[in-house]
């Protein structure tokens, strides 16, 4: 399968399917920008529950959202060390001298002790998140939005049958 049938299978049919279902396209788009936004937070195995608290607020579909955290998840572990290390800079301390797989070599080792380590690491870089997350998610919503609508007109039903 070439990649743009990959795209239509895997991307386009699935939001039709949730626009046929009844979802605005601003709420499929609110969804992705939240599932996108959230899936990175830098707190592992946090981003299902704070996905499951955003649909529940903004009344998204849940399996949508979901669907989308899990997607951007490589995304997350990529973005780990560069939020650990501008929550560094930014409160002004020194940083741990750990690269992604030391981190995740810790959790697989000792799930607690690397809780227990990287504790202040990870609140400062949730303090950033704090600062970039909901603009990200405003700028994501933005381009989105137009998007899925153009989509919903795709998928519409012609004529009057």
């Amino acid at each position: 399968m070439n990649l743009q049938g990959l795209w239509e299978k895997k991307v386009i049919r699935p939001i039709l399917a949730v626009l046929r279902q009844g979802a605005t396209a601003p709420k499929i788009a609110l969804g992705i920008a939240c599932g996108v936004s959230l899936g990175v937070f830098p707190m592992l195995g946090a981003t299902t529950v704070l996905c499951a608290l955003a649909a529940l607020v903004f009344r998204l579909n849940l399996a949508a959202i979901q669907l989308v955290n899990c997607i951007v998840y490589p995304f997350q572990i990529l973005l780990l060390i560069p939020f650990f290390r501008a929550g560094d800079r930014l409160f002004r301390v020194e940083p741990l001298a750990l690269s992604v797989g030391d981190v995740l070599a810790l959790i697989e080792a000792d799930g607690w002790g690397a809780v227990l380590l990287l504790w202040d690491t990870t609140l400062r870089a949730i303090a950033v998140w704090l600062m970039v997350g909901p603009i990200a998610t405003l700028l994501l919503y933005l381009v989105f939005k137009p998007v899925i609508q153009r989509l919903a007109l795709r998928g519409a039903p012609r004529g009057g049958a």
